[in-house]
């Protein structure tokens, strides 16, 4: 899958966590979701392409999950 996709997606579900009042929460809430339904392949493309590039385009609530 194309490190786009993937960024994506993730600020897809981040986006889902944006009516969460408790800013923790919310980023645990992202955290959780790429652990449990995402494919540890998926998460190390994430991982790299958001040290690769700063976390440029990437919701903060997923640079925080992905810390």
């Amino acid at each position: 899958m194309s490190s786009e996709n993937l960024v994506k997606m993730a600020n897809q579900i981040a986006h889902y966590f944006d009516s969460e009042p408790d800013h923790a929460l919310a980023v645990q809430g992202v955290r959780q979701h790429l652990k449990s339904f995402w494919t540890p392949a998926m998460r190390r493309q994430l991982s790299e392409w958001n040290q690769a590039h700063g976390g440029e385009g990437l919701d903060p609530k997923v640079r925080e999950a992905l810390a």
